[in-house]
């Protein structure tokens, strides 16, 4: 069983490296697995796609519907919809007040579950949990070739990385201010390592006893793994990081009303849940290179 666990999350090429050296998808990988060789009749997965890439998903849930016997039962939190709608034959909505109360619905069929917490409405009750229901709308940017021209550009050089037997390969690129550019890849070829190289938390290998130069550019980094000993409520850590966009108002109504940061103020940073402390990081990376600074 652990033997074919290994090769269903891709294990084995990560079996001789300690714990605290793999990334963060392939520390999830090893907890689903460990989970999953378990002899047990209730097995319990909090958000296993995290941190995973789309067909280590796939794999993952495959795995964790592998667990179904007739003397046993999975409960999973998740919130990718797509993984939920291909591992469920149930689904309970969680609705409430962040940090102050939460109520689990009775089990829908996975189609009525979805739509319920779409919609923000619960038939069952006659309540709704959200003023307005979510939609997924697609827009085609249009951007003009002239003011394209105006944008400043950023290059970077060819370089390398090797870290134990793993060996990066970055080709020289350039990006222009008003982008964002996405890396799609499976995880562990290198899309972290190249972004700390950017950011100047990583130096790349030197090719023959020179340095690669990377141009110092300003970053504002969010990490993977999140991870802080900071000893204090989230709102002294922003007024310790990013004084001035706390105070500017339109970095309150653009990034920490939308995010929701305003209710966790008061809280401990090293008591906030994932999801809480994802959305701190991203406000202080937000804050960092605040447009109007």
């Amino acid at each position: 069983v652990k033997a074919q666990l290994c090769i269903d999350l891709e294990l084995n090429q990560v079996l001789d490296r300690n714990v605290e050296d793999l990334s963060g998808g392939e520390l999830q990988r090893f907890a689903i697995a460990g989970t999953a060789a378990q002899s047990a009749e209730i097995y319990m997965f909090d958000e296993p796609s995290v941190y995973l890439d789309v067909k280590q998903r796939l794999k993952a849930a495959q795995v964790i519907r592998s667990l179904l016997r007739a003397n046993s039962y999975v409960i999973v939190v998740e919130h990718d919809l797509s993984v939920l709608d291909y591992m469920s034959d149930f689904i309970c909505c969680s609705y409430g007040k962040p940090g102050a109360f939460g109520v689990v619905t009775l089990p829908f069929s996975v189609r009525e579950g979805i739509n319920v917490f779409l919609a923000g409405f619960v038939p069952t009750e006659n309540l709704r949990f959200q003023d307005e229901s979510l939609t997924f709308k697609i827009v085609e940017a249009q951007e003009n070739a002239e003011e394209i021209e105006t944008y400043q550009r950023y290059k970077y050089p060819t370089m390398s990385k090797t870290i134990g037997n793993f060996k990066l390969t970055v080709m020289e690129g350039e990006f222009t201010d008003s982008q964002i550019v996405v890396m799609l890849g499976e995880n562990g070829t290198g899309k972290t390592t190249f972004i700390k190289m950017l950011a100047g938390r990583l130096k790349p290998d030197t090719v023959e006893g020179a340095e690669i130069e990377i141009p110092k550019f300003y970053v504002s980094h969010k990490p993977q793994q999140l991870e802080t000993k900071f000893q204090g409520t989230v709102s002294q850590l922003l007024h310790q990081k990013i004084p001035d966009s706390c105070a500017h108002p339109q970095f309150r109504s653009d990034v920490i009303k939308p995010l929701q940061i305003e209710q966790l103020m008061d809280w401990q940073v090293t008591n906030l849940s994932g999801g809480e402390r994802q959305r701190v990081a991203l406000c202080l990376c937000l804050g960092k290179v605040f447009p109007s600074f």
